[in-house]
């Protein structure tokens, strides 16, 4: 296990650099450069001069990043002059209530998709199974703009029963205090990470449903049911525990759209609104957080996959 956990250490510190050098050249190959692209097309050429020099932008690149790095590793993660305040800072505004809004959306994924792989996978190639397929593949289809639009003419529209617009607040607290605002946003978000999820349960479950040690437990009088949900359902799970590190940034990519829909104040609306003013310091911290969290959770969903799973750690000391 230590060995497998220095290996994986490894290749995630690896990723961690080279998302560091492509963040890096991004903020280098900026139309105008990154001096332009912070200060705005206004600036003078004595000003872009005085933000190269303070910033070490006119020393040589290797140089600049060590610095750039060094400046990460402290935080920095550069200053919005349009938001008048560091990125940080703006991050850190919006981040909890992005986290929230995902962990609401994942939970109820969860929750929802388990269930409906087991039925599928119990009941493969019958109505139910049919049935739940063919609504997984419609949610997997329809663009996640639309299901949030549907959803607001559906539930404050035809059936007003639930707010069109998501909680807003300065703090995770004001968020929650409106639950109703969060029904729409996180069943929006949940939706398609639901119709991913179950036919991952479905495919591991049906291939476990046909191995020798499930033949073996129905020989020795076990119920159906403790066959499944004791034994099967557990080796079931292991795609769900994979998918939960690696799909983060498809559910920020989500998050966009939808805070952007539902005009909730977190990092999708964060990212969206500097897209639309050209605010690039914002652009590439976000672009750095979402990365870097996105490697920890692939390290943390492959720890968790090697807890419950020996044969992963096997294989990985066998390559």
């Amino acid at each position: 296990m230590v060995r497998y956990l220095i290996t994986r250490l490894g290749q995630a510190l690896v990723v961690v650099v080279l998302v560091t050098v492509i963040a890096f050249l991004i903020l280098h190959l900026l139309p105008g450069g990154a001096a332009r692209a912070t200060l705005g097309k206004e600036a003078t050429l004595e000003q872009l001069a005085a933000f190269n020099h303070e910033m070490g932008y006119d020393r040589p690149w290797i140089q600049q990043y060590l610095m750039y790095v060094q400046r990460l590793l402290h935080g920095d993660l550069g200053y919005s002059y349009q938001l008048n305040q560091s990125v940080v800072e703006a991050i850190t505004q919006r981040l909890p209530k992005t986290m929230v809004l995902s962990l609401l959306s994942t939970l109820l994924a969860i929750v929802l998709a388990i269930p409906l792989g087991v039925i599928q996978a119990v009941r493969r190639n019958r109505w139910p199974d049919y049935a739940i397929t063919s609504l997984s593949l419609l949610a997997y289809a329809t663009p996640i703009f639309f299901m949030g639009l549907m959803m607001i003419i559906l539930f404050s529209q035809v059936w007003p029963v639930l707010p069109p617009e998501a909680p807003q607040g300065f703090t995770v607290g004001e968020v929650l205090a409106d639950p109703a605002g969060l029904v729409l946003p996180t069943v929006t978000l949940a939706i398609v990470t639901i119709a991913v999820y179950s036919r991952y349960v479905r495919s591991t479950m049906v291939d476990n449903l046909n191995e020798n040690y499930v033949r073996t437990a129905r020989s020795k009088g076990l119920s159906e049911r403790r066959v499944v949900l004791r034994h099967t359902l557990r080796n079931g799970l292991f795609p769900v525990i994979t998918l939960l590190g690696m799909y983060l940034p498809a559910l920020f990519s989500g998050a966009l759209v939808v805070e952007s829909l539902f005009n909730f104040p977190g990092m999708g609306q964060l990212f969206w609104q500097a897209a639309l003013k050209r605010d690039f310091p914002i652009l590439l911290g976000v672009t750095v957080i979402i990365s870097i969290a996105t490697v920890v959770g692939a390290l943390v969903a492959d720890l968790l996959y090697a807890a419950v799973d020996p044969r992963v750690r096997l294989r990985g000391r066998a390559s």
